[in-house]
């Protein structure tokens, strides 16, 4: 199949990483649009919730916000920004957290900038900053991560450190004191990254049909493994109709 756009194919790339039983903290957008699809797809026991205080959302029709009223509908509990923090840094609910998020920019290591582009004194662009990226980052067991695929978003160096991912090595989390299990796999418009579980460096797990890994890696300010990459299983239909009809029938997430 190829009638789908690429916006489909990342929603239903990030919806196949997560496990049924998972508590997932997700914003606007894509990343709430996922978790939709999760519960459709892989993962019908999964809870969604947000830092607006709305856990165990049903979500019968996709937000546009995290503060939009739909996120709170037949919730199990509507609490506050507090309460959705503490879910996410409880160690025993907290093992099964996966964050999803996003960034201006990303390493080797995972870790991710949002915060400003250039110099922090004098930045080219000053971004919102972390709001609640650096707490997910921290103390969630598992993250993924959007991104888009350009030299100037995967760089060898970020301008700012503003979320953490495995930091500058192997053993870096645990010396900082962090829990969880760092980021898990980063989805881009052209391909599914991993983590490779020793090194903990980025690696290509799989690429998108009609990419091939030079192609990604051209599209990269660093080098990363191809040795291990194969092409990733387009959507079935059944998925593209569950995030089609159930999900986004409106296609306010997923555009024209």
């Amino acid at each position: 199949m190829t009638d789908y756009t690429l916006r489909e194919l990342m929603t239903i790339v990030a919806a196949r990483q997560i496990r049924d039983g998972e508590i997932l903290f997700c914003g606007t957008g894509i990343s709430m649009l996922a978790a939709m699809a999760a519960k459709h797809i892989s993962a019908p026991k999964s809870v969604i919730f947000f830092e607006t205080g709305a856990i165990d959302s049903r979500l019968e029709e996709v937000p546009l916000a995290v503060a939009d009223p739909r996120v709170m509908y037949h919730t199990s509990m509507n609490g506050t920004l507090g309460d959705s923090f503490s879910v996410m840094q409880n160690r025993k609910t907290g093992r099964r957290v996966v964050g999803i998020m996003g960034a201006a920019q990303i390493d080797i290591f995972g870790n991710l900038n949002s915060t400003v582009i250039g110099d922090y004194h004098e930045p080219k662009v000053r971004f919102s900053g972390s709001g609640g990226a650096c707490d997910v980052a921290s103390f969630v067991d598992k993250s993924l991560i959007f991104m888009q695929h350009e030299p100037r978003k995967f760089v060898k160096k970020l301008d700012y450190l503003t979320s953490p991912g495995w930091l500058f090595g192997p053993d870096d989390r645990k010396k900082a004191g962090l829990p969880g299990s760092g980021p898990s796999a980063v989805i881009t418009n052209m391909a599914l990254m991993g983590f490779d579980p020793d090194t903990k460096k980025m690696f290509l797990d799989r690429y998108y049909p009609g990419m091939s890994p030079q192609k990604i890696l051209d599209h990269m300010g660093f080098e990363v493994d191809v040795s291990k990459a194969e092409e990733l299983a387009p959507p079935t239909r059944d998925e593209l109709a569950i995030l089609r009809e159930k999900c986004d029938p409106q296609r306010l997430i997923l555009g024209p």
